[in-house]
């Protein structure tokens, strides 16, 4: 999870993301199906757009781990969203990224392999700070290591579990400026 990633590899990496993205549009095209090939150039523009509101918010090292994420070996895939807000200065981006490491950790420990698990981030920056909203969907087999992660964190004010269950979980972070 905490792979540093030299420009070589980032290009390579995106490459293949586009050449695989222009592939499905051309496959769409070729077999005339037009709306399916406008809904993935909508996709793409709103990927874009996502990933270039995460890059704004001033917390390099924590948009590197997400952006660079579904790269690696994961039992999950990751998405996320950025609401319009404020802009997220002021966040402390190492302590983020190594809470946010330890949590992938967990989650990646806790969770079934093989399976369609998704974790989704919800980020909406605000003048007092920022919230962060993970929502977990997939199957969980290890929910007392997943527990105790939640344990641990609970008792930091800026955390809160909302739901956890075998097949599902949604928390809250929530960073002051």
């Amino acid at each position: 999870m905490n792979k540093d990633w030299n420009i070589i590899e980032v290009l390579r990496y995106a490459r293949h993301d586009w050449l695989n993205k222009i592939q499905l549009i051309q496959g769409n095209l070729a077999l005339n199906k037009m709306d399916r090939a406008k809904e993935i150039i909508h996709e793409i523009i709103d990927d874009a757009m996502q990933e270039a509101k995460l890059s704004n918010l001033n917390i390099p090292q924590f948009a590197s781990l997400i952006l660079t994420h579904n790269w690696e070996n994961h039992l999950f895939q990751l998405k996320f969203d950025v609401m319009d807000g404020s802009k997220g200065d002021h966040l402390d981006d190492e302590w983020l990224t190594k809470w946010t490491v330890t949590f992938f950790e967990y989650v990646n420990a806790s969770i079934k392999r093989f399976y369609d698990n998704q974790l989704s981030i919800i980020i909406e920056p605000q003048i007092e700070g920022t919230r962060f909203f993970f929502d977990f969907r997939g199957i969980i087999t290890n929910m007392e290591h997943l527990e105790g992660f939640f344990k641990e964190t609970a008792t930091a004010p800026k955390i809160t579990i909302h739901h956890l269950s075998d097949q599902e979980f949604s928390l809250e972070l929530y960073l002051h400026k």
